[in-house]
């Protein structure tokens, strides 16, 4: 079967070249803290760091799934942590001047705890070192784990994001077999459940056979279980090996999504071909909105 024709509004005509982006590629060269936007082959890399942002990818560039859509290395038996990542972290951004950071990691599955307690490391270093700093966080679903889950909350990141990636019928066709929709929603349940001050966030992606009446059922569940902010995205193929694109969806039917979703009462709703759960203007308003709710200057 052939590839779909790429179409005219996902092709990428920004800068490709800035002083921004050069300080962010070097840094993350020397850092030695992987990012998803390499390691997933991100279609807005150029874009993000250009603005001079990256979206830092905690415990290996080797995750213990092998969900269907991604294009990050897997394995059942990972490198041991590194115990020196919280402060590799804290000095690979010292020079980069953020207000706002986005951290995400790999899953792994063959630790007790799935990483928790070193994801939380990572918070607290970034904390200690940048009081000022507001911090995102994306996390897997520790298999169900709440213990492991409140090491996370109780890190106290400002927002926790978790990805429920596709509606229920197409779960286990993109997801490992360990990931579930309903494990999903009750992750996102339980971090308000744990604290109700910390926001969450959740992502979709479209492009892979769900029909407009399953997008929208996936939103409201979302919604149901408190999620505050959500992204939904055009599914793209990072290499051969990955999940094929079904349809490119067209931007006037994001918009669509996007006002749907401020209809069932997100805070904020990000839509469109190239949305990615780590996204700039997202980024922007979920901080301006910080400030303004929690009196941060």
């Amino acid at each position: 079967m052939a590839e779909l024709e790429v179409p005219h509004w996902l092709k990428y005509r920004g800068k490709t070249f800035s002083r921004r982006l050069s300080v962010v590629n070097a840094t993350v060269k020397k850092s030695g803290v992987a990012t998803v936007c390499e390691e997933a082959r991100c279609p807005n890399r150029t874009e993000c760091w250009s603005g001079g942002t990256a979206t830092f990818m905690l415990m290996g560039d080797t995750c213990t799934r092998a969900c269907r859509f991604c294009a990050v290395k897997t394995s059942p038996s990972p490198k041991p942590l590194n115990p020196n990542e919280p402060q590799a972290l804290v000095d690979s951004i010292k020079n980069l001047n953020l207000k706002y950071i986005v951290l995400t990691s790999v899953d792994r599955d063959d630790l007790a705890d799935g990483g928790a307690r070193h994801l939380a490391n990572c918070i607290e270093a970034l904390k200690n070192a940048y009081p000022e700093l507001l911090i995102e966080i994306l996390i897997p679903d520790f298999q169900g784990n709440l213990d492991a889950l409140k090491k996370i909350v109780q890190a106290k990141p400002q927002v926790i994001a978790h990805n429920i990636e596709t509606v229920r019928r197409l779960q286990k066709k993109v997801r490992d077999k360990r990931a579930g929709y309903e494990q999903s929603l009750n992750v996102l349940k339980s971090i308000k459940r744990i604290d109700h001050n910390i926001l969450t966030k959740s992502s979709i992606m479209v492009g892979l056979s769900e029909t407009e009446e399953e997008v929208i059922e996936t939103m409201k569940d979302l919604r149901n279980v408190g999620v505050d902010f959500l992204t939904i995205g055009q599914y793209m193929r990072p290499t051969l090996r990955q999940l094929r694109v079904k349809e490119y969806i067209h931007p006037k039917k994001f918009d669509q999504y996007r006002q749907i979703g401020e209809k069932l009462g997100f805070i904020y709703v990000a839509s469109g071909p190239l949305v990615r759960s780590s996204y700039r203007a997202g980024e922007f308003f979920i901080s301006s909105y910080i400030k303004k709710t929690q009196m941060i200057k």
